[in-house]
């Protein structure tokens, strides 16, 4: 595979080809986490994804339970925690691991030496910025909130 977007990943609903219906959008990946201290990070993508989806961009939340278990729920838990706490519209894939012997396709391409920046997820919310030709363009650590100026700049320089 050699595009992001190329990727079979399952939407959380259980629906196949999360990203392919993502195809021509510059997006931001994220592993989310729903009881973790930036669990309130969902409030910052939400906002981008309501700023920027008419300029054709989104976010995608991948669920991981790989740290902390701070992602212990069901798919259906975690999209209604989404829902009522933060009015996530931005898709969501089913639960998944980004590190080790089970890590999910996709994140062995966000993480792979072609990439330019491999190695393993560090923590929750990791961010991945994806061009539209499915191109992994930045890596941001847990820590870059979604108004980061960086990264602001990155995803208008992407657009």
């Amino acid at each position: 595979m050699s595009s992001f977007y190329d990727l079979a990943v399952s939407r959380i609903d259980g629906a196949d080809d999360l990203l392919g219906a993502l195809r021509g959008k510059v997006t931001l990946a994220v592993n989310v986490a729903s009881r973790c201290d930036l669990t309130p990070q969902y409030a910052g993508l939400e906002q981008l994804q309501r700023e920027l989806r008419d300029e054709n961009f989104t976010v995608v939340g991948f669920p991981c339970n790989q740290f902390a278990a701070q992602e212990p729920g069901s798919e259906a838990e975690i999209a209604a925690f989404c829902r009522s706490t933060y009015d996530v519209s931005f898709p969501l894939s089913s639960k998944l691991e980004v590190n080790g012997p089970g890590r999910h396709a996709v994140y062995r391409f966000l993480t792979g030496a072609g990439t330019g920046i491999a190695g393993d997820i560090s923590w929750n919310f990791e961010k991945f910025l994806i061009a539209r030709d499915g191109r992994v363009l930045k890596r941001y650590p847990p820590q870059t909130i979604p108004q980061d100026r960086g990264l602001m700049q990155d995803i208008a320089e992407a657009l």
